[in-house]
């Protein structure tokens, strides 16, 4: 066997020009409801009860004083809420609302039917291109973004695909906002770690726009999620975060992080009853701060391996959270938010399967915004480039599938069967050549040759072809276009403000 062969396929060409363009699907499908209405209605009216007689803490003095001038109850840093308040303030979340990218093809429609992926975001650890794990760095932030700029079926970074450690933790957040806004033109994240985080990203985003702040309130342009400290509480880092994000009109993501038998009920029923107490809190929360400030329900709802502790990821019970989350934010009017995930160390067949429950649950669960889309490893410990590009091919067929058949009358194609008749083959006909270059999909990944072939071709699995395409896609990046006085402004905020000390790292 030749040294070549050993290595895996050559490729002649690139990838990068094979893929669809870049496009946001929209679920023409109808959902999956796995509880009845009534049962549906049970939950809700469970997560109310919870809201009112246990309550909420919310561990920010601010949020507390607006909360209770909102009509809430107040109680040292607990706050329950009177159910009709609650779901007056839900009902002025936006159900649909458009979150802007850096250029106008990246903008992205949330709620509705539509559909958008998100990139893996704040693995600490990255797995690289020759085997080996490592912590977080500047190099492997900026290769996973440039990867995931020419990936067509990543349409925004959700936060960083893998946290750069190696930069200061003071200027972390300058540095990494200067090369998602130069090396991508997707719309990107900012982290809740305390006020002048929000502000700086926030800032920084606008920016990279080239708008006033006039234009930046009415145009949504960066997302921040927001997570429960399950159970039952809000952390002043969080808290901040929707102070200032859905003050100035952009995306707050509210997501509870419901492990059942860990940080919420061990079973799927109560756990989905505190998610949903915890989500509705957060989403009320915005809109006291903003009426219409745009919001989205994050559902993470999944289960822990009671034998070890450890989350489990894309099982059967995280697909059933996936769906009645669902059913619970259409039952409120609010886009949803659910995630692609895996807890396998290695880019396999559970890192595979895992991710095809957890994405099948989130697509038919009517998922709007698919958080970790691709490159999630690890239960989040890790990002990998092979398991990007392999997510990537896999949500390029979810696109696919989504697609309405057509049913036009040349579709039928009664002409053409007449024209081949009984034992005929359709490879000749003008009906086949006129569309076989792009009436299937046609993935970066899979293999269709026969064995013979692809033995000879040195036996190449999915994760090394993965990795081929990766080395391929990285080497073709090109970078988006920006204007040199934008990037020029961008530059000297992020230096101004690390000659200034960038954050304290306390909050």
């Amino acid at each position: 066997m030749s040294e070549r062969r050993r290595r895996g396929p050559k490729r002649t060409r690139s990838i990068v020009g094979d893929q669809p363009p870049f496009a946001q699907p929209r679920r023409r499908l109808p959902v999956t409801p796995l509880v009845t209405p009534d049962e549906l209605d049970a939950i809700h009216h469970a997560s109310l009860r919870v809201l009112s007689d246990t309550g909420i803490d919310f561990l920010h003095d601010d949020a507390r004083r607006l909360l209770g001038a909102a009509g809430a109850e107040v109680d040292g840093n607990r706050v329950r809420f009177d159910p009709d308040m609650v779901l007056e303030m839900v009902s002025h979340v936006p159900s649909e609302f458009t979150l802007h990218g850096r250029s106008a093809e990246r903008d992205l429609r949330i709620g509705g039917d539509w559909v958008a992926y998100a990139s893996v975001a704040s693995a600490p650890n990255y797995v690289d291109l020759d085997g080996e794990r490592r912590t977080g760095d500047r190099a492997g932030y900026q290769d996973f973004l440039r990867l995931g700029q020419m990936l067509n079926s990543v349409h925004t970074f959700a936060g960083y695909p893998v946290e750069p450690v190696d930069i200061h933790a003071s200027v972390r957040h300058l540095h990494g906002a200067y090369d998602a806004h130069t090396l991508t033109d997707k719309s990107f994240h900012v982290y809740s770690l305390g006020k002048q985080r929000n502000l700086d990203g926030i800032e920084m985003a606008r920016i990279s726009r080239g708008v006033d702040h006039d234009t930046f309130e009415t145009e949504p342009s960066i997302s921040s999620i927001i997570n429960a400290s399950s159970p039952l509480r809000y952390d002043h880092p969080m808290l901040e975060g929707v102070l200032q994000m859905s003050a100035r009109n952009q995306v707050v993501i509210i997501t509870p992080f419901t492990l059942a038998g860990a940080m919420a009920p061990i079973t799927l029923a109560g756990a989905l009853v505190q998610q949903n107490a915890e989500a509705l809190a957060g989403l009320a929360f915005t809109q006291v701060v903003r009426v219409g400030a745009p919001a989205v329900y994050g559902g993470f709802t999944s289960n822990v391996d009671m034998r070890s502790g450890a989350p489990a990821f894309g099982t059967p019970e995280y697909a059933k959270a996936c769906l009645v989350g669902g059913q619970l934010a259409r039952r409120y009017g609010v886009p949803y938010r659910s995630s692609a995930v895996s807890a396998s160390n290695a880019v396999d067949a559970q890192a595979g399967y895992e991710t095809v429950w957890a994405l099948w649950g989130a697509i038919m669960g009517g998922a709007n915004f698919v958080m970790h889309g691709a490159g999630w490893m690890e239960g989040g410990l890790h990002a990998s480039f092979e398991k990007m590009v392999v997510d990537a091919d896999l949500l390029h067929m979810v696109s696919t599938f989504l697609q309405p058949i057509d049913v036009s009358e040349d579709a039928l194609a009664v002409d053409a069967i007449a024209g081949v008749g009984p034992a005929g083959h359709f490879f000749g006909e003008a009906h086949t050549q006129s569309r076989y270059s792009t009436e299937f999909y046609g993935p970066m990944i899979s293999d269709w040759r026969n064995w013979e072939t692809w033995d000879e071709a040195g036996r190449p699995d999915a994760r090394t072809r993965a990795n081929s395409v990766a080395r391929d896609i990285l080497e073709h990046y090109e970078a988006p276009p920006i204007d040199d006085a934008i990037e020029a402004e961008l530059r000297d905020f992020v230096d101004r403000r690390v000659s200034e000390g960038g954050v304290d790292t306390d909050y």
